[in-house]
């Protein structure tokens, strides 16, 4: 009988590590859309940008549009975790308030010049339009179940699925107000980061008013 053989080539990627790549492909594919529109980019010149092949991003993403969604999507697990943290009778539009001042990344963070110039592409690009909604579609029954666990309130109960879809289109609404507001360099750096923290105020203002 013979020894089992060892596994040779190269070991397996770690999700960290899985996780960083598909951010550096959502990076590159971001810029060359930009620079260039999408129709002209390709998945090869992405791989290229990155430095690995377009059949690894093909593994990663189903279409070079979907290369974006980690951009689009960093950030629900955090602030469903700050919706359960809410405490009784805090006006939901000082929600994000002690986060601006701890990690004022949140707002003005690497990402957050990219993410602008990706929103507004979807304006012209329905790929990317579509991509980005998807992403609020499944960003709302997580913050639903982050609202009721911090209510209390059963799994099917009605009132924090209504919630969640108020506040996450508030903040949808919010992000692209300041994103086309900002287009053609408008306004510099520091005031930008001021005025998008200002808007998302004032759009979960409005949600927490409600209709009347």
């Amino acid at each position: 009988m013979t020894a089992a053989r060892g596994r040779t080539g190269r070991p397996p990627l770690t999700e960290e590590r899985r996780a960083e790549t598909r951010l550096e492909i959502a990076r590159a594919a971001v810029d060359l859309f930009v620079g260039q529109g999408v129709a002209a980019t390709t998945g090869e010149q992405i791989g290229q940008a990155v430095g690995v092949s377009a059949r690894t991003v093909w593994r990663y993403f189903p279409s070079k549009e979907s290369c974006v969604r980690p951009l689009f999507s960093a950030g629900i697990d955090v602030i469903a975790d700050w919706l359960r943290d809410w405490r009784p009778g805090q006006p939901l539009e000082r929600l994000f308030d002690h986060r601006l001042t701890a990690d004022p990344g949140f707002v003005a963070g690497p990402e957050r010049a990219t993410v602008g110039a990706l929103v507004r592409l979807t304006r012209t690009e329905p790929g990317l339009r579509a991509v980005w909604l998807q992403t609020y579609d499944e960003a709302e029954p997580v913050f639903a179940r982050a609202l009721g666990e911090r209510a209390g309130l059963p799994a099917d109960d009605l009132r924090p699925t209504i919630q969640a879809a108020m506040f996450n289109a508030a903040l949808r609404a919010a992000v692209e107000h300041y994103a086309w507001r900002v287009e053609g360099g408008e306004t510099d750096a520091a005031r930008a980061e001021a005025e998008l923290a200002d808007t998302m105020r004032a759009a979960l203002a409005v949600a927490a008013r409600g209709l009347s």
